[in-house]
């Protein structure tokens, strides 16, 4: 008899294709388990409660910021002490920076980082042959009217992160601050100045529209904040590809780019636990990572597939280009409300970085946000 197990992910070929595709390969490894994996819009999957999904899905791909609600509510079943703890072992060892740890709370493993991503910078390298390497290069290029860079709320939100941490003070570590009056003024001043010299319309984009505009044109050439994506890097996915490469040296160097990625976890509600945890350790093995899961269209987690010589050769050398950024990357805080907090003051960088408030009523709405939301209960 076979075990269907159900999967929800989101709409995009790294995010449905790669497991669809490692779906169809599980089918030789175990014929008596099929996956099949459902997908939607990253707005539909953000707005639907990992409440009402647990109840749907045996497995789902999700946010690490999650982890913690997940966690403390009863949500995912724990991936530790269940029979898989030499291949959880050696996960830990070929993680991409903090990936694999940003998948475990209060002791335990709740998830596998299959996708690791963080915050890097894209250009054309038909169109640039030596992009800049730091703010000052961004800018002067900027100035030319050859740089685009997604700063809708999350994504704003996210640079201000990235570029604050790496000028040597991270956000949200000390309760109640979200960073300091110099700090935060220090970093909003590089990106006030990038958004003045970038399209208007770039203030709604988000890294995938960014992505296509870069790829598909050819006024623009380069982009110097935005989460990645390798399909952008291979032959045939649009008209030109696109080279991956560390974000822009700040005072750090290349580091504090916000880490995001994606995670694959079961449900604690699921019916077929046993099927489910061993097609999760599975899908997120060096062999599937570099092979099915990539060809997929995936980007995998597992640092084996990053430090290939056949995927970097298909790719562009996106993972090597970039995984010093993803080794020094920011992992955000470990609470249960985080995410209500960061959709509550990524509106208000937007609206700093367009106008339409200042330094002192945005250092204060974000020490609210932090004083309100990061608590551990």
């Amino acid at each position: 008899m076979t075990t269907i197990l159900r999967g929800i992910t989101w709409e995009h070929a790294r995010g449905y294709g790669s497991v669809a595709a490692a779906a169809e390969g599980y089918r030789a490894v175990q014929p008596d388990v099929e996956v099949r994996w459902e997908q939607r819009s990253l707005q539909a999957f953000a707005d639907q409660a990992l409440e009402q999904l647990v109840e749907q899905y045996d497995l789902l791909v999700i946010d690490h910021p999650h982890i913690p609600h997940a966690a403390e509510n009863g949500l995912f079943a724990r991936l530790d002490g269940v029979g898989h703890d030499d291949e959880l072992a050696v996960l830990a060892t070929q993680s991409v920076g903090a990936s694999h740890l940003s998948y475990a709370h209060a002791g335990a493993q709740w998830g596998l980082a299959t996708d690791a991503a963080a915050q890097v910078a894209a250009y054309r390298p038909d169109l640039l042959p030596e992009p800049p390497r730091d703010w000052a290069g961004v800018l002067a290029l900027a100035e030319q009217g050859r740089v685009l860079w997604p700063y809708k709320p999350v994504d704003a939100f996210s640079s201000l992160v990235t570029v604050a941490s790496g000028n040597g003070e991270e956000p949200m570590r000390r309760p109640g601050v979200f960073l300091s009056p110099d700090a935060l003024a220090d970093a909003l001043d590089t990106l006030r100045r990038l958004a003045r010299l970038v399209p208007a319309e770039n203030s709604g984009w988000n890294p995938i529209q960014t992505a296509d505009a870069l790829s598909t044109g050819d006024r623009f050439a380069y982009v110097p904040l935005m989460f990645g994506y390798t399909n952008y890097s291979r032959a045939g996915f649009r008209p030109h590809r696109l080279a991956y490469i560390d974000i822009p040296a700040s005072r750090e160097g290349v580091r504090g780019s916000l880490l995001g990625g994606a995670g694959i976890a079961v449900s604690a509600r699921t019916r077929h636990p046993e099927q489910a945890i061993a097609h999760a350790f599975w899908l997120d093995s060096a062999p599937v990572q570099e092979g099915v899961y990539y060809d997929g269209g995936g980007q995998p987690g597992n640092a084996v597939a990053w430090e290939s010589d056949r995927t970097n050769a298909d790719s562009l050398d996106f993972f090597r280009g970039t995984r010093a950024t993803l080794e020094g990357a920011y992992v955000r805080p470990r609470f249960a409300h985080y995410i209500e907090l960061q959709n509550t003051l990524s509106e208000f960088v937007t609206a700093a970085l367009v106008g339409e408030l200042g330094d002192d009523a945005l250092r204060a709405r974000l020490d609210e946000g932090v004083e309100e939301w990061l608590v551990t209960s």
